[in-house]
């Protein structure tokens, strides 16, 4: 399609909505080409995109387009998957419960069951809806920590993971065969609840997946610790269950930062709703501060991710990144689970191929495997359903960098909510004998080593639209096509290819299959140990790249970090500006 086509189709279209129209009256030309030039893409981690007018924007348009092919999807399976129908949650952002709706009214036309939450709830709750309801898929409103002008749509299929690529596949071939998405029609509300293909959800549900995360409990005297929490949701959905469920496993001393308790779609007090970055603690280490916190939490907007700041040696609240917070959880777990001899043989952690190795030396030690998987959830879900149907494996704990982490798979995507009292309990613990998690993170480094990673990832302007989406593919394929033989005095031993599904020693020539799906990631493992890796993002406009070294202090495991991402970064200046 032609941009200028398309432009003439939305606005010669009758019965647009009028702010829609409003829109696109006031935009430059670059901007319409932007909006115009392509429809949102579809894929295996759904959609997300800017809020507008255009088939490159989240709009009720494109929540109908995707709705329909995810309907035919569902009715080529048969009357049961229908009967079953679609849960179907939201977060706190603008248009997400008018989105949550206008999905409802889209599966009515096919009379397709919806549940729809009657307020705004987190994305782990709509993962184990899915399951608690028998229901064959599920959709979640949020673009989770993205910017306040975004929104996005996933897809959930009946065990409450996401979507694999097949299913998505299929979602996207039907999708791509809407001609005309402006004239998709729509029931209205009063119908669908006459009809009984809408059904509004809510309480009851909470109490019953707070029971679930109440049931992971391993230390029952955390209470009598007076551990003091500070707790931000950073205006999103963590405020419904995150306090309740910290307070359900004996936590009284719990304060919520006032100005981003209540849902606030323009995310006002921050930069971005983002846990990963230190701006977004900034309120909440005041109040740690003011009320001498143990520990301070917050979750991103859907509440599916968890920062985490602790005191240091000074005193003063430090972030964790995500390997940290995963490192920690992991080794109070493994410790408290063997110590109840709740440990079993065949226990298996599972982690994405971006994160620390620092978790593998400590589950080792504890006996128990992991394993790989690529970035995303989903495949950590995949791997858990997989052990779960062969009874192979038992699983324990997945994590991700990017501050994701499943404790019980109740759930089949990451939840702050379980991660938040399983850390404060952590916390709870390491009080009791007199020491900070802080303190644990160092017992950690100095048992297993000074293992020490960081992501850096390309966000300026230019790296937007269809200028930057191009640019990113040739930042991507300058290391598929010319890899470095060298980084910062290391020779490269190894290139894993996730495209190509191939593993080459550089110093043997040996070639190995990663037994892992195809993805467009590249990683490069040096003599000394040290790695990293190219992705592109599937949800941002970014390319990322993740480091990772081990050294013998945390002096020399810094002093390498940045050796290694200075050259890197320097032949991507290269790669941009040639």
């Amino acid at each position: 399609m032609t941009w200028d086509n398309e432009w003439n189709k939305w606005i010669n279209h009758n019965e647009l909505q009028s702010e829609l129209k409003e829109q696109m009256n006031d935009m430059t030309e670059r901007e319409r080409e932007d909006a115009f030039y392509k429809q949102l893409e579809f894929g295996t981690g759904g959609m997300r995109g800017e809020l507008g007018a255009g088939p490159n924007r989240m709009n009720i348009y494109s929540i109908r387009k995707v709705t329909t092919g995810l309907a035919k999807y569902i009715e080529r399976n048969g009357i049961e998957p229908k009967r079953r129908g679609v849960v179907i949650a939201y977060d706190s952002r603008h248009q997400s419960s008018e989105f949550a709706l206008e999905a409802a009214k889209t599966l009515g036309v096919h009379g397709i069951k919806a549940y729809v939450f009657e307020e705004l709830r987190p994305t782990p709750e709509l993962s184990f809806a899915v399951r608690y309801l028998r229901a064959y898929a599920g959709i979640m409103i949020t673009a989770s920590h993205n910017p306040a002008e975004y929104n996005g749509y996933k897809v959930y299929r009946e065990d409450g993971a996401q979507l694999p690529p097949i299913a998505a596949d299929v979602i996207t071939k039907h999708v791509n065969e809407i001609e005309n998405e402006l004239l998709l029609e729509v029931k209205e509300e009063h119908e669908l609840l006459r009809q009984n293909l809408l059904s509004y959800i809510g309480e009851n549900l909470d109490q019953v997946y707070l029971d679930y995360v109440k049931g992971l409990q391993l230390n029952n005297n955390a209470a009598k610790t007076n551990l003091h929490i500070v707790y931000t949701p950073l205006h999103g959905t963590g405020q419904t269950l995150v306090p309740q469920a910290l307070q359900n496993v004996g936590l009284q001393h719990i304060t919520i930062v006032d100005e981003q308790r209540n849902p606030d779609p323009n995310f006002s007090t921050v930069s971005s709703p983002n846990p990963e970055e230190a701006q977004a603690f900034q309120l909440a280490i005041q109040y740690g501060k003011e009320t001498d916190a143990d520990l301070l939490l917050a979750t991103d907007p859907d509440a599916d991710r968890l920062g985490v700041a602790v005191k240091n040696n000074s005193g003063d609240y430090v972030l964790l990144t995500g390997n940290q917070t995963g490192a920690l959880l992991l080794h109070y777990m493994l410790s408290k689970k063997k110590e109840k001899g709740m440990l079993a043989d065949n226990s298996v952690i599972l982690k994405t191929i971006v994160t620390s190795e620092l978790g593998r030396a400590i589950a080792e030690n504890y006996g128990v495997q992991t394993i790989d998987t690529l970035t995303g959830f989903k495949y950590i879900a995949e791997k858990i359903d997989e052990y779960n149907q062969e009874e192979t494996k038992t699983f324990q704990f997945g994590y991700e960098e990017s501050y994701g982490y499943l404790i019980g798979d109740f759930v089949r995507d990451k939840d702050a909510v379980q991660a938040a009292v399983m850390i404060a309990e952590a916390a709870a613990y390491y009080k009791q004998q007199g020491m900070t998690l802080y303190n644990g993170l160092t017992q950690l480094y100095q048992t297993y080593g000074y293992y020490k990673e960081s992501l850096t990832s390309l966000t300026s302007l230019t790296l937007k639209g269809k200028d930057g989406a191009e640019q990113i593919n040739r930042i991507v394929n300058q290391f598929r096509e010319h890899p470095p033989a060298e980084i910062a005095g290391a020779a490269v031993e190894k290139i894993e290819d996730y495209q190509s599904g191939e593993r080459i020693n550089l110093l043997t020539a040996q070639r190995e299959t990663i037994d892992l799906p195809f993805s467009n990631v590249i990683k490069f493992w040096l003599k000394d140990g040290s790695w990293f890796a190219v992705r592109p993002s599937g949800t941002e406009p970014k390319v990322k790249f993740y480091f990772g070294v081990k050294q013998a202090t945390e002096n020399k495991s810094e002093k390498r970090l940045q050796e290694i991402q200075a050259n890197v970064m320097s032949a991507v200046e290269n790669t941009i500006y040639k």
